[in-house]
């Protein structure tokens, strides 16, 4: 079976959280539960790193505006893990160009990147702060469930990334009105402390 599927779905995985996926597709290789794992991400080093840096993102990413911080930082980094995971994906199982896959992979996560960037900026608009942890959480559990039912069934974990993909899309639209509150809400602040930082100190 091509890999195709899989490299779809770490993909979209990855565009959410990218540490999550290297380091569940590392565990699934080392444990002998799939052999579609290319050995680069069983490396120990390479599960260290992915855990300490799950480990921050698993903080950041619960956190009010601090989410949003995160989200513009990995804006380069997550569109890259899933180019990288999915060449070494197509690499491994040799039915899928290096290249092709990782544009594939690429790609996809950019647009779930898209997704979860902006629908924490529609979030933050709100005054809660509760609702980035929930929805932080539900990321997190949909990434796991997702990435470890396509180690078995691939087929059916894309059409899954593919709904969930779309749905996030549709969402993202309904939600434009929220995203632009938050993005002035932010100018609003930046202009309040360039205005503060030229206010001149009472005389010595």
């Amino acid at each position: 079976m091509s890999v195709l599927p899989l490299v779809f779905t770490s993909g979209w995985a990855s565009g959410v959280n990218a540490y999550a996926v290297v380091l569940l597709l590392g565990v699934f290789g080392r444990t002998g539960l799939s052999d579609d794992v290319p050995q680069t991400l069983q490396r120990p080093e390479v599960l260290i790193v992915a855990s300490l840096l799950l480990l921050c993102e698993a903080v950041a990413d619960k956190i009010p505006y601090v989410d949003s911080v995160w989200d513009a930082a990995h804006t380069v980094v997550r569109p890259l893990a899933g180019a990288w995971v999915g060449a070494l994906l197509a690499g491994q199982s040799g039915s899928l160009p290096d290249v092709a896959a990782g544009l594939l992979g690429g790609s996809t996560a950019l647009a779930s990147h898209g997704v979860k960037a902006g629908t924490r900026m529609a979030v933050n608009s709100s005054p809660e702060p509760f609702s980035n942890f929930v929805l932080s959480v539900a990321e997190d559990l949909g990434v796991a469930g997702v990435v470890s039912f396509a180690m078995f069934h691939p087929v059916a974990a894309a059409v899954v990334a593919a709904v969930l993909l779309a749905g996030g899309l549709v969402t993202l639209w309904f939600l434009v009105s929220r995203i632009r509150r938050f993005l002035r809400r932010r100018t609003r602040r930046r202009e309040e402390r360039r205005l503060a930082s030229r206010v001149p100190g009472p005389p010595g």
